[in-house]
């Protein structure tokens, strides 16, 4: 057990490029340099002197010490270790802005928790805090740490890259590395399977080899990094050949047109301004899963304890409105395609079985023709109610759906649950999306809502699973509330 712990530690370790761990390094030290700065200026008694001050509040510093360490967590999820964000300026700022803003939450949690009142004025050490690391991390990281990396970028930091397949993007990717690579990724070459071997795929970078050749060729050119890029096959055959790339020893990410959505509504890295996804695994453990329901669960209580007042006053509007039960219910297919009870505010008149099959007829319509429109949404809407036209707008209509999340049916962040005839109609690869509790919420409402296509519904849901963690739930639940404040795809 502990060698195999070891194992999984060091395969862990060898996906993540040198430069990451020194930006994680040197963020968290000027993080907690700006903690301890923040904190010594807002010392209560200001006779103390640094040493006095660090014995009086160790407890405090220790606290801010580990806050310094989540820091690096929000910081990865918000794109501060992606190439394209660390070579440019510009965008440091923007994201550098973005990470502190939501590393601020964790500031003011610490500071309930920790009783600091009596060492430093906690209601100007966010500011403080904010006036320090924010200069300071443009300054260290963007023109230090960039510098750094762009001098060792042929030699310490160099990745070598294997690309799997020669559609567009890969092939325009390996171009632009060839001519123009200030960042340290060398192409290898390519796996191809119609190619004779040795043929150039793009100037520079051939044919080195087929699929069932790709373990020794990781050996054989030290491969850092594996790259798919095929345009041609369908999802089934994409799906099958990622699953097989993703149990090899070494970091793998998709560059293709199947995948285009996830690239056009979700921040990716990018490599010469093309974006690539990181489909390696990292989270689906069972520690992972477990923080997720403990922290399914404790939002949950909360929410149905503050928003209790709200639903009496819908169920009142909802008896008012027309006749029926305040509760719609319906079955769904949960995670594995196991059904479960769906619970939303009944928002429309009662359905006749008629409109029943005439709606399911436009749904597997949509589903086959896979349209973008964003107006696509299949509802009737003579049916909704004068309370049920509001709470869908907001997606009141969904609070019910906590109780589903506290039974263990449904998760706060996942794919949707589909209906019964939906999962019987999807294809192979689709039937992916139910491997994990469906969610409240998700990727493609956040990024999406209504504006994809069933298909790319789909890719943004598997783009979740693959990626899923406490922290991406978070990010996800934050980013709902103008989705809904806005009411943007909604109906």
């Amino acid at each position: 057990m502990n060698s195999n712990f070891e194992g999984k530690s060091k395969h862990f370790m060898k996906k993540i490029p040198l430069y990451k761990y020194l930006l994680g390094i040197t963020d968290v030290f000027v993080l907690f340099a700006s903690f301890l700065a923040a904190m010594y200026l807002l010392r209560s008694d200001s006779s103390l002197n640094l040493i006095e001050f660090a014995n009086v509040a160790q407890d405090l510093i220790l606290g801010f010490f580990i806050v310094s360490i989540v820091f690096i967590v929000i910081f990865y999820y918000n794109g501060l270790y992606r190439l394209n964000i660390v070579l440019t300026r510009a965008s440091h700022l923007s994201h550098i802005l973005k990470a502190l803003y939501y590393g601020a939450l964790n500031i003011v949690l610490v500071s309930l928790l920790i009783n600091s009142s009596g060492i430093v004025d906690s209601r100007l050490l966010i500011f403080l805090v904010f006036i320090i690391a924010y200069p300071t991390l443009y300054l260290v990281r963007a023109e230090a740490m960039r510098r750094l990396y762009l001098l060792f970028s042929k030699t310490g930091f160099r990745r070598n890259i294997l690309i799997l397949g020669d559609g567009k993007s890969g092939k325009m990717l390996a171009t632009k590395l060839m001519f123009e690579n200030p960042i340290g990724l060398e192409i290898v070459g390519f796996v191809d399977e119609d190619k004779p071997l040795g043929e150039e795929v793009v100037i520079g970078a051939k044919v080195v080899g087929r699929f069932t050749d790709i373990e020794n060729l990781i050996q054989k050119y030290s491969v850092d990094e594996l790259i798919i890029a095929i345009d041609s096959e369908t999802h089934d055959k994409f799906l099958d050949i990622l699953d097989a790339c993703k149990k090899l020893d070494v970091n793998v990410r998709i560059t293709s047109e199947l995948f285009d959505v996830v690239g056009e509504k979700v921040s990716t890295e990018k490599y010469a301004d093309i974006p690539v996804i990181d489909v390696s695994s990292h989270y689906n453990n069972a520690l992972t899963l477990g923080v997720k329901r403990a922290f399914d669960i404790a939002i949950s209580i909360f929410a149905l304890i503050v928003l209790s007042p709200v639903m009496i006053a819908i169920i009142a509007a909802i008896k008012l409105s027309s006749s029926g039960s305040v509760l719609f219910k319906q079955t769904r297919i949960g995670k594995g395609g196991k059904e479960f009870e769906f619970y939303k505010f009944r928002s429309m008149k009662v359905l006749t079985g008629s409109e029943d099959e005439d709606r399911m007829k436009q749904m597997l319509e949509f589903m086959k023709n896979d349209s973008a429109d964003a107006g696509t949404k299949i509802i009737n809407e003579d049916r909704i109610t004068w309370i049920g036209g509001f709470i869908r707008k907001t997606s009141l209509d969904e609070l019910p759906q906590l109780l589903n999340v506290l039974k263990g049916e449904m998760s706060l962040v996942g794919p949707r649950p589909c209906l019964p005839y939906e999962y019987e109609n999807y294809d192979r690869w689709q039937k992916r999306r139910v491997e994990v509790i469906p969610g409240c919420t998700g990727v493609w409402q956040v990024w999406g809502r209504s504006s994809v296509s069933f298909k790319e519904s789909v890719v943004l849901d598997l783009y979740y699973i693959n990626n899923m963690s406490p922290w991406f739930d978070f990010q996800i639940m934050l980013q709902t509330l103008p989705a809904i404040i806005t009411g943007r795809g909604a109906k």
